[in-house]
This record gives C-alpha cells, structure tokens and sequence, in this order.
C-alpha cells in the first residue's frame, strides 16, 4: 500500500517533526523512522511575528488588519522550503539505513503546515497554516496532502484540534475509558471512552514558559525552560494565578480551541499589570507552570479520567509532569503515564497523526469527529497536491 510521511511543527516553533510510517488495513500505523529538525532562528521568529495579534484595552484580542502580506508569502513558501530539505535529507538517512528500500514507494506526504492565525469563533471563523503545498511536492517528488483543518471549518467546526480522531483510532481501548493529552505549546486533552469520544484544547501548555524564559534569557542557546529549572527557582503567587485562571477561556467547554494568538506575552503582561511590578521572574514562571498544570488537571477531573497517557514536547518538563501528576493524582485520583506505555513513542504522536490523515485521505475515511469540533458532521479532511 505504500509507506507515508508525517509532518508536523507546532505552536512552540522549535522544529519539524517527521515520522515515516505504514498502515495495517485498519489504518494502524507502525513507526519505522522518525526525527525533529530544528526551525531555522529567522524562519522561527518571523512566524512568531506573522501569529501575534493586536490587543484592546480590556484584554480581549483582537485581528489586525495592516498584516504584511509579503511577508506571509515569503514565509508560507520558506517553510515549505525548510520542510522539502528536512524530507529530503530525511528519505536519504532512511536509504542509507536500509529502511527505505530502491522499491520503497511513499504513497503521499502528510503536512500540517505552520499555524500563524487560529480565530474559530469570530463572525467569520477561519485559521491559517502556512507552508505551500505545492512547493513541497514539487521538491519532494512526493504527492503532499495539505490543509486538513478548513473542511471542518467550513462545516461549523473548530477545525482543531485534529488529533483526537487519530488517538481514537490508535489508542482506544474497548474496556477502559482513558484520556490522552498532548502537550505542545498549547495543551489539548483527548476522552476515549468505549460510547464517545471527547477533545479540546484546554490552554497554555508550554508557550507561556517558553516565551516568559526567552524574554528573560536573550542570551540563551535553548528557547525554552529545560526540565522547569527555571521555574522551581520560584514560587507560585496565588493572587497572579487566580487573576490568569479567571480568563473566559478555561470556563469555556468543548468545542474549543486556540493558540498563540490569544496566550502569548502580551496577554500575560495585560494581566500583569493588575499586580506589583516587583514580582519576581521566577515566581512569574512558576506560576505559569502552575496555570499550565491546573488547567489541564482541571479538565481531567470534570471528564472523570482516571488513566491519562501523555505525548508531545511537555513531557521533557520534568517538574510541569511531575506537578500535574502530583495534582491529577490528588485531585482526580488519575494515574499519569506516557504515550511510550501503549506503544507510541510521545515525541512522535502528532507526526503519525498527520501520516494518518494522509492515508484517512487516500482511503476517503473520514477523519474528523464533529463531536470534537462541533461541526456539522465527520469528514474527509485535506486536499491533494500532487507532484506530477
């Protein structure tokens, strides 16, 4: 049938994550390779520009409309550029290894592209990604299935988050009802339960530790607060965690979604400015972490998950996972694992899931759940963009 590549660069904007696969006849992949390849720092930070927003004085976003088209152009083809060199010197490591055999056909890429705008439940809902398609098959020789998330926009849905309908289909247990929860920049939590199936964002995940650490440590290689070093030099501060809890958003239940647009540093320092100004940056960071765990624990507790299996980058952040097993576990009376325990590797979870569209796609398998996105029905999501 053919094997397929996942790709998928999140809101951390730290790399492109590619997975190359096959999928049995039920549309269970098998892992065969898999790697990040680090955003170059310019593409990174002009796609941190392209995804800000402006901001009123009541807090609430709002869309700019003097956005610099060119620059979106210019960065919608560089990604697919940076993303045809990553396959391409990825197919090669896989050929040199012997994964990839002379007779090997890759039947289509799967490419989630770059989100630079996520405004689903404005008068007219949209969102964004970037990364043209077209330019990634042409480079690759390799046909390319794109844009996954507008068919279920146009149905009513939120058109995320996406991976939900994978989880279902690869760690669904017909005896147990678990939760799968994905850390990246932002947290999504997913309920599989034997009847139904549940998901949603529910809010900051890493983004707000990672841009409070960068503003903090310009000079630092990493962009991002390794193992929460950084965090558990400080101290919650109650009175700033409840001011960040009382956003509409965490009392919002699913269908939700969202991004950087909406938690980024301009939101915290709206709500910093209700309190001293000599907070301390480690307390900040702390409780940041705090508001990542609670948020999510939050959530976990309402669905009744008594089992949550954890992917994505948060699961490197020893003390954001060691405080949301802590609280599951007090709270929820929930066991916290990884995704490692039922066989996929968590670093690798969301690239498979785009493999996994990709093939939903060519099999025209629906790969939607509109119980998740709150659109109008399940659909067969992403267009073809072929090399030929």
């Amino acid at each position: 049938m053919g094997l397929y590549i996942g790709l998928m660069s999140g809101t951390s904007l730290d790399g492109l994550d590619i997975a190359l696969c096959d999928f049995d006849t039920n549309g269970v992949p098998s892992l065969l390779a898999a790697t990040t390849t680090p955003l170059p720092k310019d593409l990174a930070q002009q796609l941190a520009r392209l995804s800000q927003i402006q901001r009123l004085a009541s807090n609430q976003p709002q869309c700019v409309t003097n956005d610099n088209v060119h620059l979106q152009a210019v960065a919608d083809r560089q990604f697919a550029e940076f993303s045809a060199s990553a396959v391409n010197q990825f197919i090669w490591a896989q050929q040199q290894a012997g994964v990839i055999h002379t007779d090997s056909i890759i039947t289509a890429i799967g490419s989630h592209g770059q989100t630079i705008r996520h405004w689903p439940t404005g008068d007219t809902p949209y969102t964004v990604q970037i990364g043209c398609p077209s330019t990634l098959a042409a480079l690759t020789g390799i046909d390319v299935i794109a844009d996954f998330r507008q068919k279920d926009i146009a149905l009513g849905g939120q058109g995320a988050p996406l991976a939900p309908a994978f989880h279902r289909a690869v760690f669904a247990q017909a005896q147990h009802t678990i939760g799968v929860l994905n850390i990246g920049g932002i947290a999504n939590l997913t309920l599989l339960a034997a009847d139904s199936t549940l998901g949603f964002d529910t809010g900051p995940g890493n983004c707000l530790l990672d841009s409070w650490f960068v503003r903090h440590h310009p000079e630092s290689a990493q962009q991002y607060d390794a193992d929460g070093q950084f965090a558990q030099q400080g101290e919650v501060v109650p009175a700033l965690l409840e001011s960040l809890l009382a956003d509409p958003f965490f009392s919002l239940t699913g269908p939700k979604s969202t991004g950087r647009e909406y938690f980024n540093l301009a939101w915290l320092d709206a709500w910093l400015q209700q309190h001293p100004a000599s907070l301390s940056h480690t307390d900040v960071q702390r409780t940041l972490l705090e508001l990542s765990a609670r948020t999510v624990v939050m959530e976990i507790q309402r669905l009744g998950i008594q089992h949550c299996y954890v992917c994505g980058g948060g699961v490197h952040n020893t003390a954001l996972m060691q405080r949301i097993s802590e609280l599951a576990i007090a709270q929820a009376s929930c066991q916290v694992h990884s995704t490692e325990v039922l066989g996929v590797a968590p670093d690798w979870v969301e690239a498979l899931a785009f493999a996994w569209l990709a093939w939903s796609f060519v099999q025209r398998r629906p790969s939607s759940l509109a119980s998740v996105t709150g659109a109008s029905r399940d659909a067969v999501l992403g267009g073809l963009f072929p090399a030929a």
